[in-house]
């Protein structure tokens, strides 16, 4: 299983900025790894008033959602498929018609693409960034959910 390298928190945010625009995910970043990352940069994302840091924070999302998306399709490591087997029935955090993980992540880089296009009325593009802030967290936390059957 991949770790994600902690960020170090320095005195400013500046910094913690730069590390998730510049540090790369690991090779070995699991799906978890990745919906985590991806959360990480939408939340400094939906923060930002800086055009420059917006645009490098939604490059990174664009990339982070389209390993997500890949890792979807990958068979699950051992140690995920033991976090997702279901111990009792629970209630999903996203709608039955949202089941599909690709479906949400494309929404995701729909978003993310209009937000990061600079062509939105400014309350427009801050609007959908809320909407992308809270799509993001709903699919880290979706990918996440036991959903395996114990035999």
């Amino acid at each position: 299983m991949a770790t994600i390298q902690t960020l170090i928190f320095p005195q400013s945010d500046e910094n913690i900025i730069q590390q998730l625009i510049t540090r790369p995910l690991p090779v070995d970043a699991d799906l978890f790894d990745v919906a985590d990352n991806c959360a990480a940069l939408v939340t400094v994302l939906v923060e930002s008033d800086d055009n420059v840091i917006s645009t490098a924070l939604c490059e990174r999302l664009l990339q982070a959602l389209h390993r997500l998306r890949e890792l979807c399709d990958a068979d699950l490591p051992p140690n995920l498929i033991e976090q997702l087997i279901v111990g009792e029935k629970m209630t999903s955090c996203v709608p039955d018609c949202w089941h599909d993980t690709a479906t949400q992540i494309d929404y995701a880089l729909a978003l993310t693409q209009a937000v990061k296009g600079g062509t939105l009325p400014a309350i427009v593009a801050k609007e959908l960034t809320g909407l992308l802030h809270d799509m993001i967290w709903l699919l880290a936390e979706f990918v996440k959910e036991p959903r395996i059957v114990a035999h």
